[in-house]
């Protein structure tokens, strides 16, 4: 895949969750949070008002640090089918 095949399926993947409506399972949220962050290179850390949400987010960062922003886009792009494909 080229980089921009893998920049359009990001986006569509993106806009997919941004227009689902549905309650989504907290672990899916934070890896697709981690992911985003890494893929668009947003180095700002959690700054909400719970501190125990902060915390999950943080560590989901920290667990993707490796990652370079291809294979995040990659892993947001397989985290979003693997939801819609198997969800209830």
């Amino acid at each position: 895949m080229t980089r921009t095949d893998l920049d359009i399926e990001f986006q569509k993947a993106v806009d997919s969750i941004n227009n689902h409506t549905e309650p989504f399972p907290a672990d899916v949220l934070l890896r697709l949070y981690a992911y985003y962050k890494r893929a668009t290179n947003d180095e700002d850390r959690p700054s909400g008002k719970k501190p125990l949400i902060n915390a999950f987010k943080t560590n989901a960062l920290f667990q993707t640090q490796h990652l370079t922003v291809d294979e995040a886009k990659e892993l947001y792009i397989d985290t979003v089918k693997q939801y819609f494909i198997y969800r209830k």
